[in-house]
């Protein structure tokens, strides 16, 4: 009998995550659903997912989250450390709260999500980090984001050296934008590239001029990256942090 495996997703019951948590779900796993707010999405996946109330700025909270899981289901196979916060902002008017809130999301967030889990996967576990292309290449008035993601992508790479050693593989996944209520919510702020623009326009336009393929990639299409990293077709990538873009940054 084949095991059923269990994956965790942090800000998995809205846009990216939801596409995430849909994706593992749709493939059989167990799905358990760590954000602040449940908003009935783990009940609308069905009876092999859950929601977990987390906090992933506070680690107590994460490793709860880990043990809710492991109770539930007896074993954790993937991490996907989803969960994160955007917000352009210049450098004039970025002050403490901005940093120490998107710092705590982002990346003490992921680092100590790894932590957690890292204790309790086994031979051919994996984590998956949800970086963005922010992560590699800087931006106007996105300092502070910019700083988190390239952090996400070093605590990738490290971690994939360290975990290595107990066959446990550690990956990013890097988007562009993909577009979403928070997504879009971010772009109608003054300091976000569209500067007042409709945001829709603003996209189309970007992906027109910007990506290979013309078009910007989907949630759904950021899932089957996770499930790819997560199965044992990618059992010899790790400490990769990938472009999922459409051709916007060839590498």
């Amino acid at each position: 009998m084949v095991k059923t495996q269990t994956v965790i997703v942090t800000g998995g019951a809205k846009g990216i995550g939801a596409s995430i948590s849909r994706s593992f779900y749709d493939h059989g796993y167990h799905v358990v659903i760590g954000a602040r707010q449940d908003n009935g999405f783990a009940t609308k996946l069905g009876k092999r997912a859950r929601f977990q109330a987390t906090d992933v700025k506070v680690p107590q909270q994460l490793r709860d989250l880990v043990k809710y899981t492991l109770d539930w289901t007896g074993h954790l196979d993937v991490m996907v450390n989803n969960a994160g916060f955007s917000k352009w902002c210049p450098i004039e008017k970025v002050d403490e709260d901005l940093w120490g809130q998107m710092v705590d999301t982002n990346l003490k967030g992921t680092l100590f999500s790894c932590q957690a889990a890292a204790k309790f996967l086994q031979q051919n576990g994996c984590i998956i980090n949800i970086s963005s292309l922010a992560g590699k290449r800087g931006s106007a008035n996105n300092a502070v984001y910019c700083a988190t993601k390239f952090g996400v992508n070093g605590i990738t790479q490290a971690l994939a050296k360290e975990l290595g050693p107990r066959g446990i593989r550690v990956n990013a996944v890097c988007p562009v934008y993909v577009q979403t209520p928070g997504l879009e919510k971010a772009l109608r702020e003054p300091a976000a590239p569209p500067h007042g623009k409709d945001v829709q326009i603003y996209l189309q336009e970007f992906a027109i001029s910007n990506s290979a393929l013309g078009m910007l990639p989907t949630g759904e299409e950021i899932g089957k990256a996770c499930l790819f990293f997560a199965s044992l077709e990618a059992s010899a990538i790790t400490g990769q942090c990938i472009n999922i873009d459409c051709g916007v940054s060839p590498q």
